[in-house]
């Protein structure tokens, strides 16, 4: 019986995906997936931690759950390991760090108490411009 223990190294991709890339397959993920009202924030200039938050959410914490689960396996399709996921265990708002990309996953009522969009894109919009203007037109 031989004594040879398998040691598993892992390795960054060589390249590592772009951020266009990465961008995408969170793309694919969440719509193969389903998620609800899926927005992207371009936060460069505002913060060093990423370069784009995905917000999404889902419709129970089972679907929170699976929508994180795709980012991931999609992310990995890529060569890209998540730096950390967190917030699997309750599902009510799970986080999956890709490094230059950022998912939130949500609930909706979570989704907004804690209005992730606003926060990120204040100082984005014109001034005088209301962002649901366009909603007003039916």
């Amino acid at each position: 019986m031989s004594n040879q223990a398998h040691v598993i190294k892992p390795r960054l991709p060589e390249p590592p995906p772009s951020v266009d890339q990465l961008l995408a397959a969170v793309r694919a993920a969440v719509e193969e997936i389903k998620a609800k009202d899926v927005v992207e924030i371009d936060v460069r200039g505002k913060t060093s931690v990423a370069d784009h938050l995905v917000i999404a959410s889902g419709t129970s914490t089972r679907h929170v759950k699976s929508i994180a689960d795709e980012v991931v396996k999609f992310a990995k399709n890529l060569g890209a390991m998540p730096l950390g996921v967190e917030g699997e265990r309750e599902a009510e708002w799970v986080l999956v760090d890709l490094g230059d990309v950022i998912v939130h996953v949500m609930l909706p009522r979570v989704r907004e108490f804690y209005a992730l969009e606003r926060l990120w894109s204040v100082g984005d919009q014109k001034p005088g411009v209301d962002a649901d203007e366009g909603d007003e037109a039916e």
